[in-house]
């Protein structure tokens, strides 16, 4: 970035979040509610599903090819012969590319922790968000919550307010410590705004008063807590009620309980209903679980693959009450899959009755055979995701 000439100083207000869970879609409600109050955001995010430009979005709109490969190629020409990975490479190409359009905000999601992160740039956003943290990646951000933790708070700045959704205690006291070090104003959960579902209304309350809203068109319980860290951003960036109203019913945020109703893979299991989500961790697993117990009730079946750098016993736990099988599969094209022989052991051990398959097609075939109008589930992994989407048009 110094030898681009430093175009973080120069990209729009920025909010940055960090956490481990609902960073994207928290980001895609804060997205649709700055866009829906008539203003426009530039957005990085990560991992993509289906290809690469899904992760920078200027002003709206998925980067261009054209412009997405010349920006690359003046980073690549400004680094020289320095090492540098992928993703820092990628992120200074969006930062770059972020400040020559105009648009009214900036919306930047961690890659990995926060304190280290690529994104972690800028020195003065607007704000920072802190998602619920738990226990992942712990190779690279320590073994315990309160390690985890310090490296996500990483990202709160001198001054500047903090969203927080909620936290367990080991979290929050440690984002608490860092905030009051660094005189950064803590929005958190529980102190400084609330927010619950009523009677199929989602109700946010903070110090100005109470919000009666539509539920989040994101399915799932903790898209409640997501929804509320979004209206917790746009009403401290003062965007009136529209924002809050767009943020909760225009989002869109593929592979999160996402229900596939058209393309190939759809079209083999006419019958069914079919969903593609790609939470990989046990705090994902629950939630998972949450929705289903919450749909009526219909055979479940799960197609899974995973990778074997996460914690696949901790995920499936809570998934085996509300399924009737499980598939496995390995990801195509992923270096780090777990066969679906080792996924399938990992699913015997919690319980639920296990087969394999060498593709999603195929799995899909054996599944709907035997029980056509099932309730089919492929999850496991964003990267299994991603190759379900690209398959499936």
């Amino acid at each position: 970035l110094d030898a681009l000439d430093h175009p973080q100083r120069s990209v729009p207000p920025v909010v940055h979040i960090a956490g481990t869970n609902g960073k994207g879609s928290t980001l895609a409600m804060i997205r649709a509610g700055l866009e829906g109050a008539g203003l426009s955001a530039h957005v990085y995010t990560s991992p993509h599903l289906a290809r690469f430009h899904e992760r920078i979005r200027v002003a709206g709109e998925l980067i261009a090819e054209d412009a997405l490969s010349e920006t690359l190629d003046h980073c690549l020409e400004a680094n020289g012969p320095d090492p540098i990975t992928y993703f820092e490479i990628t992120t200074c190409a969006a930062i770059l590319a972020f400040s020559r359009v105009q648009a009214d905000y900036t919306l930047l999601e961690t890659g990995l922790g926060g304190r280290l992160d690529a994104t972690n740039v800028v020195d003065t956003p607007a704000l920072t968000i802190l998602t619920p943290i738990s226990i992942d990646h712990q190779q690279f951000l320590g073994e315990t919550l309160a390690e985890i933790a310090f490296e996500k708070a990483g990202i709160i700045k001198p001054g500047v307010p903090c969203v927080v959704a909620p936290q367990e205690d080991a979290a929050m006291s440690v984002i608490e410590d860092v905030a009051t070090r660094l005189g950064a104003p803590l929005l958190a959960y529980g102190q400084h705004w609330h927010v619950t579902e009523e009677r199929g209304r989602l109700i946010y309350q903070d110090e100005t008063g109470l919000r009666d809203l539509p539920l989040p068109n994101l399915i799932g319980a903790h898209q409640i807590v997501n929804a509320g860290s979004a209206v917790a951003t746009l009403r401290h960036l003062d965007l009136g009620e529209g924002a809050c109203d767009a943020a909760v019913t225009r989002a869109e945020w593929p592979a999160r309980m996402q229900r596939l109703t058209s393309g190939p893979l759809a079209d083999a299991a006419p019958d069914a209903e079919l969903y593609l989500d790609g939470g990989h961790n046990a705090a994902a697993g629950h939630a998972l679980a949450d929705v289903l117990s919450r749909l009526p009730h219909r055979p479940t079946h799960l197609i899974c693959g995973m990778l074997n750098t996460k914690d696949v016993t901790g995920y499936l736990r809570p998934l085996a009450e509300h399924a009737n099988s499980l598939t496995a599969i390995s990801i195509p094209g992923e270096a780090n899959t777990l066969s679906a022989d080792q996924t399938a052991q990992a699913a015997n051990t919690v319980g639920l009755s296990t087969t394999t398959a060498s593709t999603v097609r195929n799995a899909l075939h054996t599944i709907t055979t035997h029980t056509p109008r099932a309730r089919i589930l492929i999850c496991g992994s964003l990267y299994l995701a991603g190759a379900v989407l690209r398959e499936n048009g």
